[in-house]
């Protein structure tokens, strides 16, 4: 059976590619598109469960691409790291997509195919073992993201996508250059015969141009901004999307090299936990000066990262398990939290915190998907947060780092805050009156495919408003107060754009209260850190 599902590795990768491409030139029906995109992304999510399942035990899979002999063929690895991230990147892209189709944004000919390639890129990224092929598959990934970035962007501000852009090629460049490099010293980019190459200075500082390359494209600090700029000028979806694909994509490598070149060699882990710290409390402090619900979301996912690598930093088995949870936990929540945000602003027109308020008491399902989101992100029990963040503050104290550990709870602490502000603002504030208009605007906006500074008539808005307020009921059990000048009448978020962040949030939920599988995984996955002669031998003996 092994064999068979090591031959099947390149479909991971194959798949998704060839059904994107079959789509550019289906027939121009989105329904089918929509169909065959939703299919593929459940079948993708389905093939990582299986691997997931069969490296669970420390099993590592492994084949040359076309039977070609090493140094030519492209090596497929899949171990309990890498599998358990394609899942999880598998389990964002089907629930992202869920959304595109709810929100209406699926309907444009070519999102089903960028999300399919999209997908198929990350796959590659996640499964070689090949520094050169990583680059392409790093292409792989950017190519549909400009597309979605510029066909989703309602702005009518491409300042965002051209950052995008500019950063992320002048990254890869940089890594291109890095894996030039290693191959004039060694003479091989394949990760297994670069094992353990690490104490060679020549080659260390290959490694290094490589990972520095990958730190600004995991926007660390202090290449951080590009990240808060370029998100929030793209759809609230495409946000989603990418924050639980590219950034996460990109610290899965600097995990990687870092086992496998530096094999967690201290001198190199100490200027990592340096800018890790930095980036964590950095993005933390940030979020609390952002007015926007998404902007500040998107500082809070840079504080991730810090976060994330300080479990690579400290190398040991508990603080790379660590590590790992709290990627897989701030890969969920995140993408909760910002399809929130996508539905706010999807229904209201706006994320201002203090142009849309009064949720609480007209939003039951929505407030509910928040509260799961905002908690667990600030580390309380009994949601993944909680677990994520107890287990990396424990491993990092354990081993001697008690100043870092300080600093993820003081960085805990500032999300817990950042959440109050948006719950007390937006969702426990009182409701303005002129909000009917706001959302008016957008579902005309949404009808005629206006980007957000194109003029819209004021007569039709105020229609547009008064038959909402008329048409829609008051939510069951809501009753008339003074801090609603609609009582309770008039525009709600849909389910069907609630239901995707509704799906994220119970797992998360599910990661709190059932966290010992998840915290099994991630020992396993550890365990292929800190020893990698399993991955080393898979790769060489293939």
């Amino acid at each position: 059976m092994t064999p068979v599902i090591e031959a099947l590795l390149p479909l991971f990768v194959g798949a998704p590619l060839l059904v994107g491409g079959a789509l550019f030139v289906a027939p121009a029906h989105h329904r089918l598109r929509q169909v065959l995109g939703a299919a593929s992304l459940v079948a993708l999510l389905g093939g990582a469960a299986v691997l997931v399942l069969i490296t669970a035990d420390g099993t590592v899979l492994a084949h040359q691409v076309a039977l070609w002999p090493g140094g030519i063929a492209i090596p497929f690895v899949a171990d309990a790291f890498s599998s358990l991230l394609l899942l999880v990147t598998a389990i964002l892209s089907a629930v992202t997509f869920g959304y595109l189709i709810a929100s209406g944004e699926a309907r444009s000919p070519s999102i089903a195919s960028f999300v399919l390639v999209l997908a198929g890129g990350v796959a590659g990224a996640l499964l070689t073992a090949d520094l050169f092929n990583l680059f392409v598959f790093i292409e792989v990934m950017l190519l549909p993201s400009y597309g979605l970035l510029v066909i989703l962007s309602r702005r009518g501000d491409l300042g965002g996508s051209r950052l995008y852009v500019t950063v992320n090629l002048l990254a890869s460049t940089l890594f291109l250059a890095g894996v030039g490099l290693l191959y004039a010293v060694q003479g091989t980019v394949n990760l297994a015969e670069l094992a353990g190459t690490g104490d060679d200075p020549a080659t260390a500082i290959a490694a290094a141009v490589c990972l520095s390359a990958i730190a600004v494209k995991a926007a660390v600090f202090p290449a951080h901004g590009w990240l808060a700029r370029t998100y929030g000028a793209a759809s609230p979806a495409v946000a989603a999307l990418f924050s639980g694909l590219h950034t996460k994509v990109a610290v899965y490598i600097i995990f990687r090299i870092s086992a496998v070149i530096f094999e967690g060699d201290p001198a190199w882990m100490t200027p990592i936990i340096i800018v890790a710290s930095v980036t964590l409390l950095v993005g933390a402090l940030a979020a609390l000066g952002e007015r926007e619900m998404r902007p500040l979301l998107v500082f809070q996912m840079i504080s991730g990262i810090g976060f994330i690598l300080v479990g690579v930093a400290v190398f040991t088995p508990a603080g790379l398990a660590a590590g790992v949870v709290y990627m897989v936990h701030h890969m969920i929540v995140m993408g909760s939290l910002l399809l929130i945000a996508g539905a706010i602003e999807h229904t209201y027109g706006s994320g201002r915190l203090d142009r849309v308020s009064g949720l609480r008491t007209r939003e039951p399902l929505l407030t509910a998907a928040f509260v799961v989101g905002a908690l667990s992100l600030a580390g309380l029990p009994p949601f993944s947060g909680f677990v994520a963040k107890y287990a990396l503050v424990q491993a990092t104290a354990g081993g001697g780092q008690v100043l870092v550990a300080g600093l993820l709870i003081v960085a805990s602490l500032l999300a817990l805050v950042a959440m109050m502000k948006i719950w007390a603002e937006m969702f426990n504030g009182k409701r303005h009156a002129d909000v009917e208009l706001l959302a008016a605007e957008a579902r005309i906006r949404q009808r005629h495919d206006l980007l957000d500074d194109a003029p819209v008539d004021a007569d039709a808005v105020a229609e547009e408003a008064a038959l909402a307020v008329e048409r829609h009921d008051p939510p069951r059990g809501a009753e008339t107060a003074d801090d609603d000048p609609h009582e309770h009448r008039g525009t709600r978020v849909p389910v069907r754009l609630l239901v995707p962040s509704l799906v994220l949030a119970a797992i998360s939920v599910g990661l709190g209260l059932g966290a010992e599988p998840l915290l099994q995984l991630a020992e396993q996955a550890a365990g292929g850190l800190t020893d990698t002669s399993d991955y080393v031998r898979a790769v060489i003996d293939r």
